[in-house]
This record gives C-alpha cells, structure tokens and sequence, in this order.
C-alpha cells in the first residue's frame, strides 16, 4: 500500500511551546487514512517538525503502508532526510535517527518539499495541539479513525504518554478444527470445531470471562466462518453476552491452497509459494495477499473504535486478522506475520488509547487449556 505523509511542528517562542501534526493519506484517492497531534512541551521549531514527521511515518507503518511519500514545507527535514545536508544540531539527530529506524521498514520512502499553503491540514493540527496543551481548546487531537471526543485526561500508562480511556480487544483463536490438527491451509474454507476444539472454546470462554471489565454487555464480534462462531458462542454463554458477526475478521484466503498442507503448495506452485513467502504484498493464486487482510482488518479495528470507544470488545478470529491487531499495537512491519506464533484458543489483549498510543498486554496465552 502506497501513501502519503504530511507533516509539520510548530513552537510558539522557537523555542516556546511547541507541537506537531501529522496526515496520512491513501496516495491514490487522497482519503484521510489517519492523523496524529500532540503538544510536546518546550521545544524548537526544528524538533516539533521532526516529532511530527517521526509520528507520521510510526502511523504510516502502523497502517501497513510499503511506500511512502513525505510532504513537508521544512526544507531543513526533507533536506536531512534525503541526505543532502547534514544533521549538525544535537537536539534534532536523536530524533532523525528514530525517524530513519522507522523509514527503513518501507520498501521505499521519497520525502518532497511543499510550500506551507499545501501543508494547511498538518498546520491546523499542529496548531490545534498547542492550544490544547496551552488550555486554549479543549477538543483532543485524535486520530481519524478514533472520532470519539476524549472524555478521560488521567494517563493510564504514564511512561508511554498515552491518555484517556482506551478501547481493549480480548482477541481470541478459535478451536482445534481437523485442518488444524493436519497443518493445512485452512482460510475462507468451512471446517467444525473438532470435539477437543469445543473443548477448547469452553475452556478460553471460562477465562474470558474472569477478566475485568467482562460482563454480559461486552460486545462478542466473530468472524463469519463456523469454527469462529462456535468458539464465539461458547464465549457468549460464559459471559452471557450475544455474539454479532463481522465480515472483516475473516481469515485470509489462500485461494488455490485452501485445504493443502505446506509442502503441498509449495510443490505445486514453488515459485509462487516462495514469492508469498518472502513477501506480504504477493498474492496466492486465486486468493488474497497478507497486505490485504491487514487493510481490511485495520478498517475493522477503525469500526470497533469509533463504535466501542472506551469498552472491552472480544474479537474471536484466526491467525492472520489476530497477528494483524497485534501488529498495529506494537506499530511494526509485516515481518511479524512471520515470527509470532498463535495457539488454538489462545487469548491476546491489545488497547487502543484515543490519543494514537497502544499498547499490547498479552500474547498467546493458553494458561486456560491446561
């Protein structure tokens, strides 16, 4: 996915109160992917700039863009981070070499500068940042996809900065299924629970239901393909909550392979086999690409959001929607599709705070199943 990243900073003093902005767009229809502000105390000029490019680029790669464009009217950034001119001020290279850590994730990132006119939407929300931090506005600087207005100031995690009241997923595999036991490739196919995956889905029920914050109000979102459901209900009848069905969350489809083991895909088709492999963009044939379902799934967590702000969802999925999530709360690249491991019935908790932040607080535990 190609985007865009607008950026900018300000300080009212150079330095004085200072704050940033940031804007990523879908580079092809120009769509508001994401926004981020924040006032960052006293500060320069240069380093608000800089704060607010680093903050785009971290949303970008949080989105599961490959190649970005980045538009700024700081000659001095763009001229830094092209490698053009060098980085002389101490202040300003901590914070380069971060945005240069990030930037190495894309395939490809080309930064342009832009006069100040065409950067008015970063502008206003740099400008909107240092209000709010010097009490001259109220409305919290929020990304686009969280619309809810912040109703919590108290940091629940103050090292991190992050503040307001975060919505929390409790994201749960589903249960054993005979592909599962078998090691197939099982995506938009149908396949039951097994008896021990029932089993299973009773057992994280139970669990889920200890957690704070879980009650028979808590929103139960499945994906549509039966082995979620049932895992979903067998969650609902713990909690004794209902369960709803979202489209977004269901697995990847692995077209051609559906339902063959690895080296059955990858002996049929090697070539392709080793090409999706090594790279998320690429599509199994007659299916959909890890890039894809992260788009989609992204959208899906926008939904919940905006639609839960501040609760507790249970999401009940499969590996790729759940590794999904998880990659957008710890903001890196696609490569941890392909280092983290999830159980069957395992839990995982991921909260999104209104202000950008995330955190992920647990990781495939099957503490439940023993």
């Amino acid at each position: 996915m190609k985007v865009v990243v607008e950026a900018d900073g300000g300080s009212r003093g150079n330095p004085g109160p200072a704050g940033y902005g940031a804007v990523v767009r879908d580079a092809v229809t120009g769509e508001v992917l994401a926004e981020r502000a924040e006032g960052i105390g006293v500060a320069t000029n240069n380093v608000a700039e800089y704060q607010g490019l680093l903050a785009g680029l971290r949303a970008a790669a949080g989105l599961g863009a490959d190649e970005v464009d980045v538009r700024m009217d700081s000659k001095l950034v763009v001229e830094q981070m092209s490698g053009r001119w060098k980085i002389k001020h101490a202040a300003l290279q901590p914070i380069a070499e971060q945005a240069r850590e990030v930037a190495d994730r894309f395939a490809r990132v080309r930064y342009e500068w832009i006069p100040r006119a065409r950067n008015s939407h970063a502008d206003r929300l740099a400008n909107e940042a240092m209000d709010a931090q010097s009490g001259k506005a109220r409305r919290a600087a929020a990304p686009a996809v969280v619309p809810a207005v912040v109703s919590a100031e108290v940091p629940a995690t103050r090292w991190t900065g992050a503040t307001g009241t975060p919505t929390r997923l409790l994201l749960v595999r589903h249960g054993q299924t005979e592909l599962s036991v078998e090691r197939r490739y099982s995506g938009h196919g149908e396949v039951p629970l097994t008896e021990l995956g029932g089993r299973q889905a009773k057992a994280v029920g139970a669990r889920v239901a200890t957690l704070a914050g879980v009650d028979a109000d808590t929103p139960v979102v499945s994906s549509p393909l039966g082995r979620a459901r049932q895992t979903a209900t067998a969650i609902a009848e713990a909690t004794g909550g209902e369960v709803e069905v979202h489209q977004g969350l269901v697995e990847t489809d692995f077209g051609e392979w559906e339902r063959l083991s690895f080296a059955e895909a990858a002996a049929r088709d090697p070539k392709p086999h080793a090409r999706w492999l090594a790279d998320p963009t690429v599509v199994p044939p007659g299916g959909e690409s890890f890039a894809e379902v992260h788009d989609r799934v992204r959208r899906v967590r926008d939904q919940l959001v905006a639609r839960f702000g501040g609760r507790t969802v249970i999401v009940v999925s499969h590996v790729t929607p759940i590794k999904s999530l998880l990659r957008m709360g710890l903001d890196v690249g696609p490569s941890l599709l392909y280092r983290l491991h999830l159980d069957l019935a395992s839990l995982s908790i991921v909260e999104f705070y209104p202000d950008g932040y995330a955190s992920v607080r647990l990781v495939n535990d099957t503490s439940h199943l023993t």
